[in-house]
C-alpha cells in the first residue's frame, strides 16, 4: 500500500531531501505525544508517546487488537488524530499531511495490489499514481522487481502469486519514491518460515540503505530479531519501552525452569523456590513443573540443592535468559497472541 495523492514528478523539495539523505545520528524521524484515538467510548489508542530515530527499526509489539494498526494509521494520515500530536521529520501529521505523505511508505496487513494486473503492471500503476512519468515508472518497477527477486514472475497476474510474493510486491510498491520512513504493519503475517526469513532480510537491507522503519508485530521473535528498540502496547496503552535486552532485564537476569518427576511434588518445590529466590514461581500448564526468575544465576544451584535435600526428584532443569515472551507476560498478564477485546480486534 502506498500513500499520497497524485502529483507531478518532483524535484528535491525539503520533504524529498529528508528521504534521500543518509541517516543522521540524533535526528528524530517519528514523534508522537499523547496520541489518542476514540471509537465511541473505546479508547483504541490511549495517550501513546513514541520517538523513532532516523535509521533505526523501531518495533511496536502487542497482541491482536492492542491498537497497533490504529496508531500506525494515524501516523500515516490514514485516520484522524483525536488527541495529542504527531510529527514526521518535524512535519505535523494533522496540519501538514501532504508533506508527511511525501516522506512515508505504508505496507498494511493485506496486499493492496490489483489481482488482475501483473506484478510489473501493478508497480508501474503505483508509480504513475505517485506522479512519475511512464518511462520512469517502468524503470523503477523493473529495479524493484529485481531487488525483491520477482523478475521471473513480473509478467504473471497477481492471482498466481504466492503469499510471500504478494507481501514482497506490496512492500516494493511502498518504495516507489524511496520514502524516508516506512511503516510496516505486521509484514510477515501468514508467511511460511522461508518467506518470513526473506522478508526479515529485506527489512534489514532497507535500513542498511538508509530507511527508517516503524514495524508493528505480534510475533515476539520478530521484534527480538529486527528491532533495536521496542514499545510494548496493550489495550491501547504503551506499557514498556526499551531495547530487547533492557526489557528482558526488567524481569530478572535469568530464569530456572524445572520439570518434576512427580506432579504431586510441584507445590512443595514451588514453595522452596519462592522462599530461596524471593520471587513467585510460575507453574506449568501441566502442573508438573515451574519456572522462577533469578536475580542472581547462582540461585539456581540453591534451589536445586534444596530440592535434592527434600527428596523432591526432578527430570530436567535449565537456566535460561528471559525471552520477550516472558517480558510480555510479566507486563500484561497474557501472551502476545491473545486478543484484548472483540471491539479492539475489529477496530485496530
Amino acid at each position: 500500500m502506498t500513500t499520497g495523492t497524485p502529483h507531478v514528478e518532483r524535484s528535491s523539495t525539503s520533504a524529498d531531501q529528508a528521504g534521500r539523505d543518509s541517516p543522521r545520528p540524533g535526528t528524530v524521524a517519528v514523534e508522537a505525544r499523547d496520541l489518542t484515538k476514540l471509537f465511541g467510548t473505546n479508547r483504541a489508542v490511549d495517550g501513546i508517546d513514541l520517538t523513532v530515530m532516523e535509521g533505526e527499526i523501531f518495533g511496536v509489539l502487542g497482541p491482536n487488537g492492542a491498537g497497533k494498526t490504529t496508531m500506525l494509521n494515524m501516523l500515516a494520515t490514514l485516520l484522524p488524530i483525536d488527541g495529542g500530536e504527531a510529527r514526521i521529520f518535524g512535519y505535523d501529521v494533522c496540519s501538514q499531511g501532504h508533506a508527511v505523505r511525501q516522506l512515508i511508505g505504508v505496507t498494511g496487513q493485506f496486499a493492496s495490489v490489483d489481482e488482475n494486473l501483473t506484478g510489473r503492471e501493478n508497480l508501474w500503476m503505483f508509480g504513475r499514481l505517485q506522479g512519475l512519468s511512464s518511462k520512469r515508472a517502468h524503470s523503477i518497477a523493473d529495479d524493484l522487481l529485481a531487488q525483491f527477486d520477482l523478475t521471473e514472475a513480473a509478467h504473471r497476474p497477481i492471482s498466481q502469486f504466492s503469499g510471500g510474493m504478494r507481501r514482497r510486491l506490496d512492500l516494493a510498491a511502498s518504495l516507489i519514491t524511496r520514502p524516508a520512513v516506512i511503516f510496516l504493519d505486521e509484514p510477515t503475517t501468514g508467511l511460511d518460515p522461508r518467506n518470513r526469513s526473506q522478508m526479515w532480510d529485506t527489512i534489514r537491507d532497507l535500513v542498511a540503505e538508509g530507511s527508517t522503519i516503524l514495524l508493528t508485530t505480534q510475533y515476539l521473535d520478530e521484534a527480538d530479531a529486527l528491532a533495536g528498540r521496542i514499545a510494548v502496547i496493550d489495550r491501547g496503552r504503551k506499557v514498556a519501552e526499551g531495547t530487547p535486552g533492557q526489557l528482558k532485564t526488567q524481569i530478572g537476569t535469568s530464569s530456572l525452569r524445572v520439570q518434576m518427576a512427580e506432579a504431586a511434588d510441584t507445590a512443595a518445590a514451588v514453595a522452596l523456590a519462592a522462599d530461596l529466590t524471593g520471587e513467585t514461581p510460575v507453574v506449568t500448564l501441566a502442573g508438573s513443573g515451574f519456572s522462577v526468575t533469578l536475580n542472581d544465576a547462582n540461585q539456581a544451584a540453591d534451589v536445586l540443592v534444596a530440592l535434592r535435600n527434600h527428596r523432591l526428584d526432578i527430570t530436567n532443569a535449565t537456566v535460561e535468559q528471559p525471552s520477550l515472551d516472558d517480558v510480555f507476560f510479566a507486563l500484561t498478564g497474557h501472551t502476545s497472541g491473545t486478543p484484548t477485546s472483540e471491539t479492539e480486534v475489529n477496530r485496530s
